[in-house]
């Protein structure tokens, strides 16, 4: 890259650089092995024969409760059958037809491949056992409009164990951060070729490396499940976010 600007410096107004799309998962990780989903059984008194109806249970309320904001506030709900369909067209199609600048956009839910757990009968020792297995279960996608971020969304699995992931992009999060200042700068899908306070708003894309992620995201977590203690209790597990994808480019202004 910096061959590349030196080659056409003459030509080249300046560059920014920072994220693009980032992915962060959160993971209740004494849930997602199979000893620490077996000591919560344990610790909430649940035997592996009530298993099946415990989780059923669990997953109705995480549902119920994951939907009711939208339900107040009248936002769609749509099942989408197909896996090829992209989400993101939907959603911002819905967002444009409904002027959403703020807030919730809707819900899409899918049924999609989750790790889990499946209650297995051992015919040899003649007992059951709970087994780590690849299934099939609803995914909850949650897009909304945040006042910091810009566009952005988030999923949820709704078996356990409960794994979140939280979509967003540095780029929208810049163009939201620009738009408060009043600055001006013209975008282009994801690249800006032109920004009319460069420097500046370089600074802006190195503060986002200084995020307090964990607060952040446990704020949107909190979006998909709102009663993640009630749910679990009185078990405690907080999430633990890791980085699925991230993804840094540099724009080329000229």
């Amino acid at each position: 890259m910096d061959q590349f600007i030196q080659q056409y410096k003459e030509d080249v107004i300046g560059h920014l650089s920072g994220f693009d799309r980032l992915v962060l998962r959160g993971t209740l990780r004494a849930l997602a092995v199979k000893s620490g989903m077996l000591n919560y059984l344990w610790h909430v008194g649940v035997l592996l024969k009530d298993f099946g109806r415990f989780v059923q249970e669990k997953s109705a309320q995480l549902k119920a409760a994951s939907y009711a904001e939208a339900q107040r506030q009248k936002r769609p709900i749509l099942y989408l059958p197909s896996s090829k369909v992209s989400k993101e067209e939907i959603a911002r199609g819905i967002a444009q037809k409904d002027g959403i600048q703020k807030g919730l956009i809707g819900i899409l839910t899918a049924v999609e491949p989750c790790q889990t757990y499946e209650l297995v009968r051992n015919r040899g020792q003649k007992k059951l056992e709970l087994q780590p297995r690849i299934r099939k279960c609803l995914f909850l996608y949650h897009y909304w409009m945040d006042s910091r971020f810009g566009f952005m969304h988030g999923r949820i699995q709704t078996w356990f164990p409960f794994s979140i992931q939280i979509y967003l992009n540095g780029r929208e999060w810049l163009a939201r951060q620009m738009d408060r200042l009043g600055w001006g700068y013209h975008r282009q899908e994801n690249c800006f070729p032109w920004i009319g306070k460069l420097s500046q708003a370089q600074a802006l894309m190195d503060k986002q490396l200084r995020t307090d992620w964990p607060s952040v995201l446990d704020e949107s977590a909190r979006r998909l499940n709102p009663i993640h203690e009630q749910l679990l209790a009185p078990y405690q597990e907080d999430y633990y976010w890791s980085a699925q994808q991230t993804e840094w480019a540099t724009d080329i202004l000229i």
